[in-house]
């Protein structure tokens, strides 16, 4: 199953492989050159194809849970000042996606979404320092009557150029189900409440909508 927002590239690809594929079908003529072309061709087909790809998740519904929005890594376990929405400090809990990795975003609670933004910016390396506030990026806020509200923050790498961000203020928001897309590698931050109790530990590897990133 593949991700809507790989529709299309998926679509162009298969079109410019099957060109190539008749381009040296009868212009190269040295076989072995042949097969590699033709493996190389094959390998990047296949790549594309597992970026988009969009796996089911079985999310267990809690409001006082916080599922992972993405697949990938933890990186970031910490106490900072958040200066865009709640102006206070909050617990950072970046999880950093590798072009492998399944890149569709999903909310990591339900309620309803309070806010949402998007920021242009620059394609810094998506663990650089700065890439929270320098890179392109979008924030939304959910929230319920449990949690409150939690802020994920979706930032391009320096692969990604294109961040798609379905989330609108006043939407109703299901915990596990897509919100998002990120394009070619990159990161998302979770600002959790003081004392909230976190369940993951630097680079424990996560999955979007199942691994639990905190509790109550």
């Amino acid at each position: 199953m593949f991700h809507k927002e790989g529709f299309k590239i998926i679509a162009i690809t298969f079109m410019i492989i099957a060109i190539l594929t008749v381009i040296i079908d009868r212009f190269v003529s040295i076989q072995w050159l042949q097969y590699l072309l033709f493996f190389t061709l094959f390998i990047f087909l296949v790549l594309i194809l597992q970026f988009f790809r969009n796996p089911k998740r079985l999310t267990v519904l809690s409001d006082s849970t916080v599922v992972s929005p993405v697949d990938g890594k933890v990186v970031v376990i910490e106490e900072v000042f958040e200066p865009e929405y709640f102006k206070d400090k909050r617990l950072q809990v970046s999880v950093f996606m590798s072009p492998i990795n399944v890149h569709v975003t999903r909310y990591p609670i339900s309620g309803q979404v309070a806010y949402s933004k998007y920021h242009p910016g620059k394609y810094l390396v998506a663990w650089h320092p700065k890439a929270s506030t320098d890179n392109e990026r979008t924030t939304v806020v959910v929230e319920n009557q449990a949690y409150g509200k939690v802020l994920y923050r979706q930032i391009a790498g320096a692969l990604a150029k294109r961040i798609v961000n379905y989330a609108k203020e006043g939407d109703t928001a299901a915990q596990g189900s897509d919100s998002g897309f990120i394009k070619f590698g990159s990161r998302v931050d979770l600002y959790l409440p003081l004392g909230t109790n976190i369940k993951v530990g630097l680079n424990q590897k996560v999955k979007g909508g199942e691994s639990i990133i905190a509790e109550i």
